[in-house]
């Protein structure tokens, strides 16, 4: 069994792999200065939660965009599980060309998610992750990277909102049930859904418009299901993405 970690700005997501199948995904925030201890304590209460034993660990892979937390996670994984992980960065064979000014500032975050969606989608192929960031990176039929997007994401925009004012409070990111808002909070969520929605689907059509072949849109990401049932702009969506690419680079890594 491969467990892969995708540490995020606001979540570290594991999943437990088996093949190609995920048998257990499991969250936990970054936001908190966590010991190795208490990350091997979650990772090893996780692994019982899906019926497995630290034994049944093959190997694990991470993706991390959180420099400050891989001291202490990678130091648990070895601590408990006694694997020394294979991480996603600069160096490792991924099979996916990157065709940008500075490759090496491609997160590997974008990295893990346009390996899963080219090798199961196939390209050219439009991969949109909706997380803590927004971004979207264009993969050619050759496979390589030639054009990446960076956003706020609607929770970061969100925040953004109540917490530079003095009156509106925290809401639910939701869609809402209509956008003629009677209310505070109604008015925000409306406000956010439907400028937030807007600016994915120009975002798509400036893509089609500059791009001189059809391509497919993948969308990713724990917010991305809020979405992606609410345009015909985005063909697929797939929340194991970044599982999906993790794997398939594990794959072409291991010895």
């Amino acid at each position: 069994m491969l467990i892969a970690v995708d540490i995020g700005n606001t979540n570290i997501v594991l999943g437990f792999l088996h093949g190609q199948e995920t048998i257990g995904t499991y969250r936990m925030t970054s936001k908190a200065n966590h010991t190795s201890d208490e990350y091997g304590l979650m990772l090893r209460q996780f692994l019982t939660l899906s019926g497995l034993e630290p034994d049944d660990v093959d190997d694990v892979i991470v993706s991390s965009v959180v420099p400050k937390v891989m001291h202490s996670f990678r130091s648990s994984i070895i601590k408990f599980l006694g694997i020394d992980p294979m991480i996603v960065g600069p160096g490792i064979k991924s099979g996916i060309g990157i065709r940008l000014d500075d490759p090496k500032s491609l997160g590997a975050d974008c990295l893990a998610d346009c390996a899963g969606a080219y090798y199961t989608y196939g390209g050219p192929v439009l991969v949109a992750d909706f997380g803590t960031a927004t971004t979207f990176n264009y993969v050619n039929a050759k496979g390589t990277i030639v054009s990446g997007l960076i956003a706020p994401g609607i929770r970061t925009a969100a925040a953004a909102l109540w917490g530079e004012t003095a009156q509106l409070p925290e809401v639910e990111i939701t869609r809402p049930d209509s956008i003629l808002a009677t209310e505070t909070k109604t008015a925000m969520q409306a406000g956010l859904y439907y400028n937030f929605l807007g600016g994915i689907e120009r975002t798509i059509r400036q893509f089609h418009d500059e791009i001189d072949e059809d391509f497919r849109v993948i969308a990713t990401g724990g917010l991305g299901s809020i979405f992606a049932n609410d345009t015909d702009l985005i063909d697929v969506y797939d929340p194991e993405l970044m599982f999906k690419g993790m794997a398939a680079i594990y794959e072409r890594n291991a010895k």
